[in-house]
């Protein structure tokens, strides 16, 4: 062109006007692919940070499946291992890369085998999740009852493809379970058997108490007619038959009361009284044993009259067995009743002795039915129900009952009472 237009007034100005568009056009074209360029790095930039998300999440989901302390498999529709995890691979006692692709038919007992199978037909046209319990057989170790649970997985047209499945170890929720039942059933019997013996107690002290009432009478009737000049040995005879017949017919109230108390059969008859009053009276009926034994009894009572809401039976009842509790087991000394007031209108009542006292280790079984110390503290025997009637009848006037006691130092019983007890109709013996 320089050569046909050799001076530039030469050069036609219309294909002068053209080449600066043309330039100015692929000008502009170049700026365009730079910025197509930019965008299209950006993007990639952008696809490159998502595959990367989305491969940290597939990683994350993979370790949380691996990892998962429960056993996870994936099996396809025949129950052919595709996919395990580490706890599976344990439940069954194989190493991962060995379970998969196996059937898992073949880790069933042969027992249960047909029964898994005809579960695992009916698993591709259920839509639900289904639950199992089965036993598994482990490789070269003992079975396990695991509990399943399944899903089938669908595709995008709904048919199902494969089946997940989480499998959990219950072996010992189950022998924890069958440990139970048996506890149960054992404890009916122990109660069935307990019953059976409150009723034979109640029935045969029931049948007792006639017969040793007419002893009583009878020999306090011969006691009452005998002459003074009689033979004193013949005296102490019929002394000994009355004082024995006491003794048999306390043993049978004690039984009997177990027995009520056993049976749920307590009721509270609550009245107002002076406990001190009562205090003094229940001493006065003790003094003979107290005297037999050179023991002196002393009491420690408000001076005013102590004005409670209570069952006068039951209260006198409970010290009974208390003081003469004591008086069997104190040989010197003596036996102290005290009376006194606390705050948030309660009462304290304690009965103190200078007797041999209770071994430490003999201190939290004293208010068991039956139970009693085996040495020689005291000739007389009872039936080892005093101090739990009294323990049991604490508890129903909610109250409390201790016991501090050293050996060879005597012992101090320590009961607390509200003072006016509520109303109560049935109570069953505390469990103790």
């Amino acid at each position: 062109m320089t050569a046909l237009y050799r001076d530039a007034h030469q050069f036609p100005s219309n294909h002068s006007q053209q080449l600066v568009t043309t330039l100015e056009e692929l000008s502009l074209a170049v700026e365009e692919l730079h910025v197509a360029e930019e965008e299209l790095l950006a993007q990639n930039e952008q696809l490159a940070a998502a595959q990367q998300a989305i491969e940290t999440e597939r990683q994350r989901y993979q370790d949380l499946f691996n990892f998962a302390p429960d056993g996870y498999l994936v099996t396809d529709l025949n129950g052919v291992v595709q996919e395990a995890n580490y706890a599976a691979a344990s439940l069954f006692n194989i190493e991962r890369q060995y379970l998969v692709g196996t059937l898992l038919v073949t880790h069933v007992p042969l027992s249960e085998r047909t029964a898994f199978r005809t579960l695992l037909n009916q698993i591709a046209s259920s839509h639900q999740i289904n639950s199992w319990e089965l036993t598994m057989q482990r490789r070269r170790a003992d079975a396990i009852t695991v509990a399943m649970t399944v899903k089938t997985v669908k595709n995008a047209q709904g048919k199902a493809v494969a089946v997940r499945w989480q499998l959990r170890n219950i072996s010992d929720r189950k022998k924890a379970e069958a440990a139970l039942s048996q506890l149960k059933a054992e404890n009916l019997e122990l109660l069935e058997a307990d019953r059976l013996r409150a009723q034979l107690l109640a029935t045969v002290s029931h049948e007792l108490k006639t017969p040793m009432n007419a002893i009583l009478g009878f020999s306090q009737l011969l006691m009452a007619q005998l002459d003074p000049k009689c033979d004193s040995k013949t005296i102490k005879m019929v002394q000994r038959i009355f004082h024995n017949g006491q003794h048999l017919l306390s043993m049978i109230e004690d039984m009997l009361n177990f027995s009520r108390l056993r049976a749920d059969q307590v009721e509270l008859k609550l009245e107002t009284f002076d406990l001190a009053d009562l205090i003094v009276t229940t001493l006065d009926e003790l003094e003979t044993l107290a005297y037999q034994k050179a023991l002196a009894i002393k009491v420690e009572l408000p001076d005013s009259p102590f004005m409670v809401i209570n069952d006068r039976s039951r209260l006198r009842q409970i010290l009974t067995n208390l003081v003469s509790n004591a008086i069997k087991f104190t040989d010197v000394g003596r036996v102290v009743v005290n009376l006194e007031a606390l705050p948030r209108n309660r009462l304290l009542l304690q009965v103190k002795d200078t007797g041999c006292g209770i071994d430490p280790k003999d201190q939290p079984h004293i208010f068991q039915e039956f139970w009693q110390v085996h040495d020689a503290r005291s000739t007389v025997k009872g039936t080892g129900l005093g101090l739990s009637i009294a323990y049991t009848l604490v508890k129903v006037m909610q109250g409390t009952i201790t016991v501090d006691s050293e050996p060879g130092r005597g012992s101090e019983f320590s009961i607390e009472l509200p003072q006016s007890a509520a109303p109560t109709q049935a109570h069953p013996a505390p469990c103790r």
